[in-house]
């Protein structure tokens, strides 16, 4: 089985990049930076990007660029006991963050379609919720399917299909090549639109104001630390499979850093037009700016279509926003796709054509418990479980696994051998030590705070019978996957890149 590659570096970090640029970048990252005080918080969030963001980032291309293959290849590669735990993150993200994920993009693409005509009237709250959500009072109210939220997450499914069933080269390379500069060039344009507005100026200063009594704050170190880590994909094993079809000798490390960087200043940049929109929003409502900002679904679906009612232009500011939306939540969910696709090829040897439709037919079955009545509660408590538990988890595990059960310094070497920027040994430390215990530290507060009261509101019953249910969901299908037999054991004794020079100096 002959892997494919890259055709180049520049497809493989737009893959990169666009895996790691997604929805959050947009509505999280600004509304944490306006929360834990303004531009003082680019201190701690750059300082977790360089010992936290980066290293792990290098790890993950380090580990699938040396073993050749996806995550729980390569995790068996290390060591055969470890593969559960590359079958886990590729579990969760794709019978899990995926299926809702798609969802909410289906939700961006029909409100490019109604910011033509301002479906939305004087009421967007009313409408996204009742109108068009038809939300009901609780999560166990499940209600009907929404028509009309089912068929457009067909079409996302359906495109999705389109990239990943033709393969890296012709798939999800050429459409990361369109897509990328695409979502640069409309978030320029809508930057310097958005600043144009009344208002605008007030709205970047109080995203951008120093507060710098804030990183006195231990809160504010933690939430820098888990925006780095949620954002950056790291810990779902598709940097593991995207490094895999790399060539020997890719500039592994340079990589590595421009993919941070560029998943970052997306995030910094994009939050300038967030804001500059919000603060127009706050002068022509007469309202503090404090009482207009709101995060993630609030921000997009009922703010942002607020602003939009009183903006010049505004039905066409709407469908290129919702449009780059829709944009940057593709180019993150072919990535978990083929994450996952690329760990049933390595272990059963079946066909591209055959995994990727079989999983998209299934995929989409899942996403319908989203479009639901109820559909938003579950979305909620299912993100919540996965990504601040089985994300975490599995990152403290990796850097366990490869500074602990393998020698980290091979890996480091690999690095070095064809990188131009050269890995120094701190980096050793820094995935031994610094890493997991950060990570202990975030799911630790993660736990303390859902014992004292439980998340969002919802009743215990709902959060163990959807959230920890779905989490078990994805632990047991992980581990029959790893129970299943390698269809060629060849593999996971095949040669290495490097593979003769793991005598480390």
């Amino acid at each position: 089985m002959e892997r494919e590659q890259w055709k180049s570096q520049l497809g493989f970090l737009f893959a990169a990049i666009g895996s790691a640029v997604g929805l959050g970048n947009i509505w999280r990252f600004s509304y944490q930076a306006y929360e834990h005080g303004g531009g003082a918080f680019l201190i701690p969030y750059l300082v977790a990007l360089v010992t936290c963001g980066i290293p792990l980032i290098i790890l993950e291309f380090a580990i699938g660029h040396k073993k050749s293959g996806s995550a729980p290849l390569a995790f068996a590669k290390i060591n055969r006991r470890a593969e559960f735990f590359g079958w886990w993150p590729v579990s969760f993200v794709m019978f899990g963050i995926v299926l809702y994920y798609m969802v909410i993009i289906a939700w961006c693409l029909n409100y490019c379609i109604f910011s033509a005509t301002m479906a939305w009237g004087s009421d967007p709250n009313s409408f996204f919720f009742q109108g068009y959500l038809g939300l009901s009072d609780k999560p166990f109210e499940i209600g009907g399917i929404n028509l009309t939220i089912l068929v457009t997450t067909a079409v996302v499914w359906f495109i999705n299909w389109f990239i990943v069933c033709r393969g890296i080269g012709k798939g999800v390379e050429l459409a990361n090549k369109i897509f990328m500069p695409t979502l640069f060039l409309l978030t320029v344009f809508l930057i310097f639109y958005a600043i144009t507005l009344d208002g605008a100026v007030e709205g970047v200063i109080a995203y951008l104001e120093p507060d710098f009594q804030e990183i006195m704050d231990v809160t504010v170190w933690i939430s820098a630390y888990s925006q780095i880590f949620f954002s950056m994909s790291v810990g779902f094993g598709i940097m593991v499979a995207y490094a895999s079809y790399l060539p020997d000798d890719a500039d592994i490390s340079r990589n590595a850093i421009m993919t941070g960087l560029g998943d970052s200043v997306f995030a910094v940049v994009a939050g300038l037009g967030v804001f500059a929109v919000l603060g127009f929003m706050a002068k022509s409502s007469g309202l503090p700016i404090s009482e207009v900002v709101t995060e993630s679904i609030g921000l997009a679906f009922v703010a942002y279509p607020k602003a939009l009612s009183v903006m010049p232009g505004g039905n066409i500011f709407g469908m290129l926003f919702f449009f780059s939306l829709v944009v940057a939540g593709i180019s993150s969910s072919i990535s978990i796709l083929e994450a996952f696709c690329s760990a049933i090829i390595d272990k059963f040897g079946v066909r591209r054509e055959f995994v990727v439709t079989s999983v998209c037919m299934l995929g989409f079955l899942g996403s319908a418990a989203f479009t639901t009545n109820a559909g938003l509660y579950w979305l909620d408590i299912v993100d919540h479980f996965i990504t601040h538990y089985g994300l975490i988890v599995v990152g403290i595990v990796e850097c366990v696994l490869a500074a602990w059960f393998y020698d980290i310094r091979i890996f480091r070497r690999h690095v070095n051998r064809t990188s131009s920027i050269k890995i120094p040994r701190i980096w050793d430390l820094t995935i031994r030590f610094f890493v997991p215990a950060i990570l202990a530290v975030v799911l630790a507060m993660d736990l303390i705070t859902e014992f004292s009261k439980p998340y969002g509101g919802y009743p215990y019953s709902a959060l163990i019978l959807i959230g920890i249910d779905w989490l078990l969901f994805t632990l047991i299908l992980a581990a029959l996957f790893t129970k299943l037999p390698w269809k060629y054991d060849y593999m996971l004794h095949s040669r290495e890149k490097d593979e003769n020079s793991d005598q480390v100096r």
